[in-house]
């Protein structure tokens, strides 16, 4: 019994309530709800209820007992004024709570003094000691409270064989019975509370915990993106202009016009770059779609830009095939336009192509983008780093991050000498991405 008043009340005093539980007071005595009365577990309200009818319900049934078998005894009056008096003392209990305070003591020893001396006047308020019990267990300390059940039992046995004829062997025995029984109600229901306890805290730790995993891919999803963009637009302009002020410079002293040109042309793709650096500031939209007119006009706009800027060396169309039936995410426009800026940087810089189509074709379930070029190739399963700008080495896999993020795919169809066709396929229809293998 002693094992068991220990864990019971340690239990009740080295759980604590979880972030956000509720907690209150319960019922007629009800004591500050926690540990295993908490307002969170329906059971332990109904125990504390019913305990706190069962002291009540005892106590009247042993003041009715005394006036039916002991009527107009002298000591009538002081069982009357005791069992108000206890009545009383016993309702107070939701003032002083359930911790081991010095007024909750004082309380709990003052109750059961009034108890004991109603025991002792009539034998039959003995049976009140059982909801003393519980509330013992739950305010005093492992020591105290074990001490006081004791003392709880030996009163209750001793005033039972008062009131027997003779020795009882049942009497003896049940008393102690009920109160290991009531004891290990409310170790069980202590247990209980605790198990639920760590349930909570386990539960709100893991939600921490993935809010903080989803933070953090959010982040690197965030990096990912924006160094995409960057590769996409401010690397590959600044790498165009970096080409043609190199053959403004070898040809300034030979041909002045076409050096000129050479810097004109330089200075329209500083004039994108400020926009796209501007853009980013804003809300990091591609320009030529922030500009109106979705998707299409932004690739008719590409194309014209990209002919203009290879003065001749380079021509670029755009098709567009099939009919809008709604209207394109914003995600996926940026990443298709942003996959045919790409495409189209690695033909100018590595493809020597004279011509380049875009082809945009909107099926019922998809919408696939086509770049092709007339240029000299190359083998897809064993020059990817020729085709995606040697160190640089990031076009073709951030075409296929974009994609992933859409749950879309790449396709890559080349061969030395014969050109090179991409395809970039995005799903209309909501889809999981796919796994990433890595």
């Amino acid at each position: 019994m002693t094992t068991v008043g220990s864990e019971g009340y340690e239990v009740e005093h080295r759980t604590r309530p979880a972030p956000g539980t509720v907690t209150g007071r319960t019922g007629a005595c009800g004591h500050s709800s926690n540990g295993a009365t908490g307002a969170g577990d329906p059971d332990a309200r109904w125990l504390t209820l019913l305990m706190h009818a069962a002291f009540f319900l005892l106590l009247g049934a042993s003041l009715a007992r005394f006036l039916l078998r002991h009527p107009g005894e002298a000591r009538t009056p002081w069982i009357i004024a005791l069992s108000v008096a206890l009545a009383v003392l016993y309702v107070l209990g939701p003032v002083l709570g359930s911790r081991p305070t010095p007024r909750s003591v004082v309380w709990l020893g003052v109750l059961v003094a009034v108890w004991m001396v109603l025991v002792v006047l009539a034998p039959s308020f003995a049976w009140c000691a059982v909801p003393l019990f519980y509330t013992g267990l739950r305010i005093l300390p492992p020591r105290a409270a074990l001490a006081l059940v004791a003392l709880l039992t030996v009163f209750v046995v001793a005033a039972q064989l008062r009131l027997a004829d003779g020795f009882d062997p049942n009497l003896v025995l049940a008393p102690p019975a009920v109160a290991a029984i009531a004891t290990a109600v409310f170790v069980h229901m202590q247990r209980q509370a605790a198990r639920q306890h760590e349930l909570i805290d386990d539960l709100l730790r893991t939600r921490r915990e993935l809010a903080a995993t989803e933070r953090r891919e959010g982040t690197l999803a965030e990096r990912q993106r924006l160094s995409m963009e960057i590769h996409d637009t401010l690397a590959q302009g600044l790498s165009s202009q970096q080409m043609l002020l190199q053959a403004a410079d070898r040809t300034w002293d030979a041909d002045p016009a076409t050096a000129r040109r050479h810097v004109r042309t330089a200075t329209g793709i500083a004039e994108r770059n400020l926009a796209e650096a501007r853009r980013f500031v804003h809300d990091l939209a591609p320009a030529d779609l922030a500009e109106g007119g979705g998707l299409e006009a932004a690739l008719h706009a590409l194309a014209a830009r990209e002919t203009t800027q290879a003065q001749g060396r380079l021509t670029v169309r755009c098709h567009v095939e099939g009919e809008q039936h709604t209207a394109l995410p914003d995600r996926v426009q940026s990443a298709l336009l942003r996959i045919a800026q790409g495409a189209l940087a690695n033909v100018r810089e590595h493809a020597h192509a004279t011509e380049a189509a875009l082809t945009l074709t909107r099926l019922d379930d998809r919408i696939v983008l086509d770049i092709a070029d007339n240029g000299r190739g190359f083998a897809p399963a064993g020059r990817t780093g020729a085709a995606t700008g040697g160190v640089r080495g990031h076009g073709l896999p951030a075409m296929r991050a974009r994609l992933h993020q859409l749950g879309g795919t790449l396709t890559i169809e080349s061969a030395p000498g014969e050109g090179t066709v991409l395809s970039a396929a995005v799903p209309l229809t909501p889809a999981p991405a796919p796994e990433d293998p890595s």
